[in-house]
């Protein structure tokens, strides 16, 4: 599964990867167009956007023309919007993929953007809302950033506030797209069995040809994608506790660690696997089999272009002193590690873990297209399994412990909570 990458004269980046499997295929257009590139006044622009595609272009002038091709095709898509970064995709048969591609190719350059459809957005992007301020488990990880990063855009939420995405205008989106949805900020992954050829067209004409066709008369308008980056400046404890009447407590508690450029990141995967990655990590066999204090628990990274953290995530019971238990005991866990309390297996298992999951991912055609198109769109540059399976296999009891004193102190511990609590509840434990 060897990548191919190319660019186009407009800037665009564009990677195909033949998995030779079946004749199939996802196609995934990603921009750097996340969360963190907007302002208090149009927090939520970039996952409002998401949806407005879908909801008419030029050629497709309408939701159900979009639909019903799609559909008749036999194929599915879909969007997302993270912190960073925005993608489109749409997966089908190979022998439909300029079909496909121009659909998708329509809907985000030349969306209809009508202002009734995006006033009857407003309402189902409210409801969004709504949906995860009624999910807790989702919800505390939305906090713990708020915490990490208080009036900063990594803090904000996503989705943007009932304020923020009703206040939007026709223009507000223009000025988003014409800040941020160009070539030169853009990159398209075309994944799957690229070789199980069936089309005529796709016979005479290259994948490239075809899509030089869709996208390479599209201009750049703007040359600096610019974001406001963070000060990270933390000398004590932090809570964060958002009151609400709930059946359970959720709690996320983690460390400020580092960027997406930094090579301990791979250590640092290897480490979060061994504190909550499944349920032989520590984590688990601690807090929930021996304890009972939980249902689920579990630890993960995240990196964005100029910071980190690792936290881990759990579920328990509304009872005070259980919570205070839970978190004395994760806190231990991860004083043992820094403490060089870890053995050979627990980390020949954690690599394996993380390697059999990724290569059992790597099956879907859509995690393919996705893999490759997230390291592109953040990184720059092709990055391939092999070699993040190559690094993570190397790396070194002694890195984890030395990653584990660096970060896993006192002074640099965030605890975000939702529960029927007050932040005094918690406050001098941490």
């Amino acid at each position: 599964m060897q990548p191919q990458s190319f660019t186009l004269a407009n800037g665009l980046r564009v990677i195909l990867i033949n998995t030779k499997a079946f004749p199939t295929l996802t196609t995934i257009l990603l921009f750097g167009a996340g969360s963190r590139y907007e302002n208090e006044q149009n927090n939520g622009i970039a996952h409002f956007f998401e949806h407005i595609p879908f909801k008419g272009s030029k050629k497709y002038p309408s939701a159900f023309a979009i639909s019903s091709l799609l559909e008749g095709m036999g194929a599915v898509n879909n969007a997302f919007t993270s912190k960073d970064h925005t993608g489109y995709w749409v997966k089908g048969m190979v022998k439909h993929f300029a079909m496909m591609l121009d659909i998708l190719a329509d809907m985000v350059r030349h969306p209809l953007l009508e202002p009734a459809e995006i006033e009857k957005e407003k309402g189902v992007i409210v409801e969004e809302i709504n949906m995860y301020e009624d999910s807790p488990a989702r919800k505390v990880g939305d906090l713990f950033e708020n915490l990490l990063y208080p009036g900063h855009p990594l803090g904000f939420d996503t989705t943007g506030t009932k304020e923020t995405v009703t206040r939007f205008t026709r223009q507000t989106f223009f000025d988003f797209m014409d800040q941020l949805y160009s070539p030169r900020n853009a990159v398209l992954v075309v994944a799957g069995g690229l070789n199980q050829i069936k089309s005529e067209k796709l016979k005479r004409k290259s994948y490239l040809q075809i899509i030089e066709e869709k996208l390479g008369q599209w201009k750049s308008k703007v040359k600096n994608f610019s974001f406001a980056k963070v000060v990270e400046k933390q000398d004590k404890p932090n809570i964060l506790v958002k009151h609400k009447k709930t059946e359970q407590t959720h709690f996320s508690l983690g460390f400020r660690t580092f960027s997406l450029f930094d090579r301990k990141k791979y250590a640092l995967s290897v480490l979060s696997v061994i504190l909550g990655g499944g349920m032989s990590s520590k984590l688990f066999i601690e807090v929930r089999e021996r304890r009972g204090l939980c249902y689920y628990i579990s630890t993960h990274r995240e990196s964005h272009l100029d910071v980190g953290y690792m936290t881990t995530q759990a579920g328990v019971t509304n009872d005070k002193e259980k919570i205070k238990e839970s978190i004395k005991v994760i806190l231990a866990e991860h004083k043992k590690i820094a403490a060089g309390e870890v053995n050979d297996e627990e980390i020949k298992r954690a690599k394996e873990m993380i390697r059999g999951r990724i290569m059992l991912s790597m099956e879907d055609s859509s995690a393919v297209a996705t893999w490759y198109g997230t390291k592109m769109i953040l990184e720059n540059k092709v990055v391939t399994v092999e070699e993040v399976l190559k690094t993570i296999m190397n790396v070194k009891k002694d890195e984890l412990i030395e990653i584990a004193r660096e970060f896993f102190r006192p002074e640099k511990l965030n605890l975000a909570l939702i529960g029927p609590h007050d932040e005094g509840d918690f406050k001098l434990m941490i």
